[in-house]
Protein backbone atom coordinates (compact mmCIF):
# COMPACT_ATOMS: atom_id res chain seq x y z
CA UNK A 1 0.00 0.00 0.00
CA UNK A 2 1.39 3.42 -0.88
CA UNK A 3 1.13 6.44 1.36
CA UNK A 4 -1.20 8.08 -1.16
CA UNK A 5 -3.57 5.10 -0.92
CA UNK A 6 -3.38 5.20 2.87
CA UNK A 7 -4.15 8.91 3.04
CA UNK A 8 -6.85 9.83 0.53
CA UNK A 9 -7.61 13.48 -0.02
CA UNK A 10 -5.68 15.37 2.63
CA UNK A 11 -2.05 14.75 1.67
CA UNK A 12 1.02 14.12 3.80
CA UNK A 13 2.68 16.50 6.26
CA UNK A 14 6.46 16.26 6.54
CA UNK A 15 6.77 17.50 10.11
CA UNK A 16 10.56 17.77 10.17
CA UNK A 17 13.04 19.02 7.60
CA UNK A 18 15.74 21.65 7.37
CA UNK A 19 16.94 24.29 4.91
CA UNK A 20 20.24 26.13 4.84
CA UNK A 21 22.53 28.22 2.70
CA UNK A 22 25.93 28.11 4.35
CA UNK A 23 27.09 31.52 3.12
CA UNK A 24 24.31 33.07 5.21
CA UNK A 25 24.12 30.55 8.03
CA UNK A 26 27.18 28.29 8.41
CA UNK A 27 26.54 24.80 9.73
CA UNK A 28 29.62 24.17 11.90
CA UNK A 29 28.27 20.78 13.03
CA UNK A 30 28.74 19.34 9.52
CA UNK A 31 32.03 17.46 9.17
CA UNK A 32 33.02 17.80 5.51
CA UNK A 33 34.76 14.41 5.57
CA UNK A 34 32.30 12.16 7.40
CA UNK A 35 29.20 14.13 6.37
CA UNK A 36 30.07 14.98 2.78
CA UNK A 37 26.55 14.06 1.59
CA UNK A 38 25.10 17.11 3.32
CA UNK A 39 28.06 19.47 3.07
CA UNK A 40 26.10 21.57 0.60
CA UNK A 41 23.29 24.13 0.42
CA UNK A 42 19.68 22.93 0.60
CA UNK A 43 16.78 25.11 -0.48
CA UNK A 44 13.04 24.65 -1.08
CA UNK A 45 13.80 24.08 -4.75
CA UNK A 46 15.92 21.07 -3.78
CA UNK A 47 13.27 19.68 -1.43
CA UNK A 48 10.17 20.07 -3.58
CA UNK A 49 10.63 17.25 -6.14
CA UNK A 50 11.16 14.50 -3.56
CA UNK A 51 8.51 15.79 -1.18
CA UNK A 52 5.81 16.21 -3.80
CA UNK A 53 6.61 12.83 -5.37
CA UNK A 54 5.90 11.29 -1.97
CA UNK A 55 2.52 13.02 -1.76
CA UNK A 56 3.61 15.71 0.70
CA UNK A 57 1.36 18.77 0.62
CA UNK A 58 2.65 20.57 3.73
CA UNK A 59 5.94 20.71 5.61
CA UNK A 60 7.37 22.05 8.84
CA UNK A 61 10.88 23.46 8.53
CA UNK A 62 12.99 23.23 11.68
CA UNK A 63 15.93 25.36 12.81
CA UNK A 64 19.40 23.87 12.54
CA UNK A 65 21.73 26.41 14.19
CA UNK A 66 21.40 28.44 17.38
CA UNK A 67 21.65 31.93 15.87
CA UNK A 68 19.10 34.74 15.98
CA UNK A 69 19.19 35.42 12.25
CA UNK A 70 18.14 31.98 11.01
CA UNK A 71 14.52 32.01 12.20
CA UNK A 72 13.51 35.29 10.50
CA UNK A 73 14.97 33.95 7.26
CA UNK A 74 13.03 30.69 7.56
CA UNK A 75 9.85 32.66 8.23
CA UNK A 76 10.42 34.70 5.08
CA UNK A 77 11.00 31.53 3.06
CA UNK A 78 7.78 30.05 4.45
CA UNK A 79 5.83 33.13 3.43
CA UNK A 80 6.98 32.62 -0.17
CA UNK A 81 6.69 28.84 -0.42
CA UNK A 82 3.23 27.21 -0.52
CA UNK A 83 4.66 23.86 0.58
CA UNK A 84 5.88 25.15 3.96
CA UNK A 85 3.07 25.36 6.51
CA UNK A 86 5.08 26.01 9.66
CA UNK A 87 8.45 27.01 11.11
CA UNK A 88 10.02 25.68 14.30
CA UNK A 89 12.51 28.39 15.10
CA UNK A 90 15.03 29.25 17.81
CA UNK A 91 15.35 31.79 20.59
CA UNK A 92 17.79 32.03 23.45
CA UNK A 93 15.78 30.35 26.18
CA UNK A 94 17.96 31.89 28.89
CA UNK A 95 17.25 35.46 27.81
CA UNK A 96 15.19 37.57 30.18
CA UNK A 97 12.90 38.73 27.35
CA UNK A 98 11.94 35.49 25.57
CA UNK A 99 8.33 36.63 25.24
CA UNK A 100 9.37 39.90 23.61
CA UNK A 101 11.67 38.07 21.22
CA UNK A 102 8.83 35.79 20.17
CA UNK A 103 6.61 38.83 19.63
CA UNK A 104 9.24 40.34 17.34
CA UNK A 105 9.49 37.12 15.34
CA UNK A 106 5.73 37.06 14.91
CA UNK A 107 5.73 40.68 13.81
CA UNK A 108 8.37 39.97 11.16
CA UNK A 109 7.58 38.96 7.62
CA UNK A 110 6.20 35.42 7.68
CA UNK A 111 5.64 35.58 11.44
CA UNK A 112 2.29 33.83 11.14
CA UNK A 113 4.20 30.68 10.14
CA UNK A 114 5.94 30.39 13.52
CA UNK A 115 4.50 27.25 15.12
CA UNK A 116 7.21 26.17 17.56
CA UNK A 117 10.63 26.69 19.10
CA UNK A 118 13.54 24.29 19.45
CA UNK A 119 16.91 24.32 21.18
CA UNK A 120 19.76 21.89 20.48
CA UNK A 121 19.54 20.28 23.91
CA UNK A 122 21.36 17.20 22.58
CA UNK A 123 24.53 19.30 22.40
CA UNK A 124 24.30 20.82 25.88
CA UNK A 125 27.07 19.48 28.15
CA UNK A 126 25.08 20.19 31.31
CA UNK A 127 23.01 17.07 32.12
CA UNK A 128 20.69 19.26 34.18
CA UNK A 129 20.10 21.77 31.37
CA UNK A 130 16.34 21.15 31.17
CA UNK A 131 16.07 21.45 34.97
CA UNK A 132 17.65 24.90 35.11
CA UNK A 133 15.27 27.66 36.29
CA UNK A 134 16.36 30.08 33.56
CA UNK A 135 15.80 27.49 30.83
CA UNK A 136 12.46 26.46 32.32
CA UNK A 137 11.38 30.11 32.43
CA UNK A 138 12.21 30.49 28.74
CA UNK A 139 10.38 27.31 27.76
CA UNK A 140 7.34 28.41 29.76
CA UNK A 141 7.37 31.67 27.79
CA UNK A 142 7.23 29.63 24.59
CA UNK A 143 4.14 27.89 25.91
CA UNK A 144 2.57 31.16 27.02
CA UNK A 145 2.94 32.38 23.45
CA UNK A 146 0.87 29.41 22.27
CA UNK A 147 3.78 27.67 20.58
CA UNK A 148 4.94 24.06 20.71
CA UNK A 149 8.39 23.19 22.03
CA UNK A 150 10.43 20.61 20.14
CA UNK A 151 12.54 18.34 22.34
CA UNK A 152 15.81 17.52 20.60
CA UNK A 153 17.37 15.15 23.11
CA UNK A 154 19.42 11.98 23.08
CA UNK A 155 18.21 8.80 24.73
CA UNK A 156 20.01 9.47 28.02
CA UNK A 157 18.31 12.88 28.26
CA UNK A 158 14.78 11.47 28.12
CA UNK A 159 14.31 11.42 31.93
CA UNK A 160 15.09 15.14 32.10
CA UNK A 161 12.67 15.76 29.23
CA UNK A 162 9.99 13.84 31.12
CA UNK A 163 10.48 15.96 34.23
CA UNK A 164 10.11 19.11 32.11
CA UNK A 165 6.98 17.91 30.33
CA UNK A 166 5.39 16.80 33.61
CA UNK A 167 6.08 20.16 35.25
CA UNK A 168 4.59 22.15 32.34
CA UNK A 169 1.35 20.28 31.62
CA UNK A 170 -0.26 23.24 29.88
CA UNK A 171 2.34 23.17 27.07
CA UNK A 172 2.57 21.15 23.87
CA UNK A 173 5.84 19.22 23.48
CA UNK A 174 7.06 17.38 20.38
CA UNK A 175 9.83 14.80 20.71
CA UNK A 176 12.18 14.85 17.72
CA UNK A 177 13.56 11.57 16.33
CA UNK A 178 12.03 9.52 19.17
CA UNK A 179 14.83 10.68 21.45
CA UNK A 180 17.55 9.18 19.25
CA UNK A 181 17.62 5.52 20.28
CA UNK A 182 20.80 3.59 19.50
CA UNK A 183 19.73 1.26 16.71
CA UNK A 184 21.25 -1.53 14.67
CA UNK A 185 22.52 -3.76 17.47
CA UNK A 186 21.03 -5.98 20.14
CA UNK A 187 19.19 -4.16 22.88
CA UNK A 188 18.02 -0.59 23.26
CA UNK A 189 19.18 -0.01 26.83
CA UNK A 190 16.89 2.15 28.94
CA UNK A 191 15.34 3.86 25.93
CA UNK A 192 12.06 1.86 25.81
CA UNK A 193 11.44 2.44 29.51
CA UNK A 194 12.30 6.14 29.31
CA UNK A 195 10.24 6.66 26.16
CA UNK A 196 7.24 5.04 27.86
CA UNK A 197 7.62 7.40 30.83
CA UNK A 198 7.63 10.43 28.52
CA UNK A 199 4.68 9.12 26.52
CA UNK A 200 2.70 8.77 29.74
CA UNK A 201 2.47 12.57 29.77
CA UNK A 202 -0.51 13.47 27.55
CA UNK A 203 0.93 16.80 26.39
CA UNK A 204 3.57 15.08 24.23
CA UNK A 205 3.68 13.90 20.64
CA UNK A 206 6.64 12.44 18.78
CA UNK A 207 8.18 12.29 15.33
CA UNK A 208 9.00 9.14 13.40
CA UNK A 209 12.08 10.80 11.97
CA UNK A 210 15.85 10.75 12.16
CA UNK A 211 16.05 7.03 12.92
CA UNK A 212 18.19 5.71 10.09
CA UNK A 213 21.06 8.02 10.99
CA UNK A 214 21.07 6.48 14.48
CA UNK A 215 21.76 2.97 13.22
CA UNK A 216 25.07 1.72 14.59
CA UNK A 217 26.79 0.49 11.44
CA UNK A 218 27.62 1.38 7.86
CA UNK A 219 24.17 0.51 6.50
CA UNK A 220 20.64 -0.05 7.71
CA UNK A 221 17.64 -2.22 6.99
CA UNK A 222 13.97 -2.01 7.85
CA UNK A 223 14.64 -4.54 10.61
CA UNK A 224 17.03 -2.07 12.26
CA UNK A 225 14.38 0.63 12.71
CA UNK A 226 11.36 -1.62 13.26
CA UNK A 227 11.90 -1.98 17.06
CA UNK A 228 11.88 1.80 17.53
CA UNK A 229 8.77 2.34 15.40
CA UNK A 230 6.90 -0.51 17.08
CA UNK A 231 7.84 0.75 20.55
CA UNK A 232 6.68 4.26 19.64
CA UNK A 233 3.37 2.90 18.34
CA UNK A 234 2.91 0.98 21.57
CA UNK A 235 3.59 3.85 23.97
CA UNK A 236 2.31 6.87 22.04
CA UNK A 237 -0.25 5.34 19.70
CA UNK A 238 -0.80 6.57 16.13
CA UNK A 239 -2.73 9.67 17.20
CA UNK A 240 0.37 11.07 18.90
CA UNK A 241 2.95 10.21 16.23
CA UNK A 242 3.88 12.06 13.05
CA UNK A 243 6.05 11.51 9.99
CA UNK A 244 9.22 13.53 9.51
CA UNK A 245 11.84 13.11 6.79
CA UNK A 246 14.72 14.84 8.60
CA UNK A 247 15.81 15.91 5.11
CA UNK A 248 18.56 16.68 4.22
CA UNK A 249 20.22 15.09 7.29
CA UNK A 250 18.61 11.80 6.27
CA UNK A 251 20.79 11.83 3.14
CA UNK A 252 23.67 10.64 5.33
CA UNK A 253 21.93 7.26 5.34
CA UNK A 254 18.98 7.24 2.96
CA UNK A 255 17.00 9.05 0.32
CA UNK A 256 13.76 10.87 1.05
CA UNK A 257 11.89 8.29 -1.02
CA UNK A 258 13.41 5.27 0.71
CA UNK A 259 12.49 6.55 4.17
CA UNK A 260 8.89 7.17 3.07
CA UNK A 261 8.73 3.68 1.57
CA UNK A 262 10.22 2.12 4.70
CA UNK A 263 7.78 3.86 7.01
CA UNK A 264 4.92 2.95 4.68
CA UNK A 265 5.85 -0.73 5.04
CA UNK A 266 6.19 -0.49 8.82
CA UNK A 267 2.79 1.19 9.16
CA UNK A 268 0.98 -1.15 6.79
CA UNK A 269 -0.64 -3.24 9.59
CA UNK A 270 -2.44 -0.16 10.95
CA UNK A 271 -5.97 0.91 10.06
CA UNK A 272 -6.48 3.66 7.47
CA UNK A 273 -7.41 6.24 10.12
CA UNK A 274 -4.33 5.37 12.18
CA UNK A 275 -2.03 5.82 9.20
CA UNK A 276 -3.79 9.08 8.37
CA UNK A 277 -2.90 10.38 11.83
CA UNK A 278 0.80 9.65 11.40
CA UNK A 279 1.02 10.93 7.84
CA UNK A 280 -0.69 14.21 8.59
CA UNK A 281 -3.37 14.64 11.21
CA UNK A 282 -1.10 14.57 14.28
CA UNK A 283 1.26 17.18 12.85
CA UNK A 284 -1.60 19.47 11.91
CA UNK A 285 -2.96 19.26 15.45
CA UNK A 286 0.37 19.49 17.30
CA UNK A 287 1.56 22.49 15.34
CA UNK A 288 -1.88 23.99 14.68
CA UNK A 289 -1.25 24.09 10.96
CA UNK A 290 -3.69 25.58 8.55
CA UNK A 291 -5.30 22.93 6.36
CA UNK A 292 -3.97 23.14 2.82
Amino acid sequence: MTTNEALPGSGIVDAHHHLWVRARHPQPWIDPHTMAAIDADFTPIDLAPAARAAGVTQTVVVQSVAVRTETPELLGIAADDPLIAGVVGWVDLTAADVGDRLDRLRAARGGDWLVGIRHLVQSEPDPAYLDRPDVRRGIAAVGAAGLAFDLLVRDHQLPAATRLVRDLPQMRFVLDHLGKPSLGHAGLGDWPRDLRALAAEPNTTAKLSGLVTEVDGPSWTTADVRPAVECALDVFGPDRLMFGSDWPVCLLATSYTRWVETLTDLLDPLRDDERAAIWGRTARRAYRLETS
